[in-house]
């Protein structure tokens, strides 16, 4: 049996409340490593690394056959990534200033 939305929302919202209560990169790396697979954590990875090289200005074909992503994945970034709720755009220009 499925959970409502009411359920799946506090559980985001708490999941949401976990990444932010952790302080260092370590942190969320040794979080994400308990939560999520290997291939879970590449992939993440790896979306990451669409989205920096597409809002640099780089092709699609560029940033599949560097990311190794596929086309799919690189245009499902670019929607993400200039769509409405922004928080690649947040993200990238967050780490900008590193």
């Amino acid at each position: 049996m499925g959970r409502d939305d009411g359920a799946r929302e506090l559980g985001l919202r708490r999941l949401c409340e976990a990444f932010c209560c952790l302080e260092t990169p370590e942190e969320v790396l040794a979080f994400l490593r308990d939560v999520c697979s290997a291939k879970e954590v590449d992939e993440l990875t790896q979306r990451l690394e669409v989205a920096t090289m597409l809002a640099a200005g780089a092709p699609y074909v560029e940033v599949s056959r560097e990311t190794g992503a596929s086309s799919t994945t690189v245009s499902r970034v670019s929607k993400c990534l200039n769509g409405d709720e922004g928080g690649y755009r947040t993200v990238l220009g967050r780490l900008g200033g590193e």
